[in-house]
């Protein structure tokens, strides 16, 4: 598929999409159609007006620089933490405040609801704190001894 667009970003940092047309539409948001189970797959760039202003099939078949932009815009967007150690949990019951380890750093979440944690393909886990901050397990098998014995308990 021919690339039939450029993007670029304002003054103000935000991302401008040029159309076929040479139209500008500024205020653009990428937005992947499957984040966790194909996240090179299918990309909506949208426009402020919340419509679709360009679907895009695979994002490394885009120029290296549409690429780059895009790239730097998701990782902004895409905040989703891999938890590496669960430490302890207030209670084994909901609502409980979590001690953790992540890719980021140590911090602490309160798990509302035993319905914040899917399952996704492959053992991986989704945790959703209550703030809405989501925290990614990739292989449940792959966490130390203590970690799984204290996730266990919530599934």
């Amino acid at each position: 598929m021919p690339i039939d667009f450029q993007l670029e970003r304002d003054a103000f940092g935000r991302l401008v999409l040029i159309d076929a047309q040479g139209q500008r539409h500024e205020g653009i948001l990428p937005v992947r159609a499957f984040p966790l189970s194909a996240p090179g797959e299918g990309l909506s760039l949208v426009g402020a007006d919340g419509r679709e202003c360009v679907w895009v099939d695979r994002i490394d078949a885009l120029p290296a620089a549409t690429r780059a932009l895009l790239d730097a815009e998701l990782a902004a967007r895409d905040f989703a933490p891999v938890l590496l150690k669960l430490h302890k949990v207030s209670s084994f019951g909901v609502p409980s405040t979590w001690q953790v380890s992540t890719d980021r750093g140590e911090t602490s979440f309160v798990l509302k609801a035993e319905e914040d944690i899917r399952r996704l393909e492959g053992g991986a886990l989704l945790i959703a704190s209550a703030h809405g901050v989501q925290f990614r397990i990739p292989d449940v098998k792959a966490l130390d001894r203590p970690s799984r014995k204290l996730l266990e308990r919530f599934l």
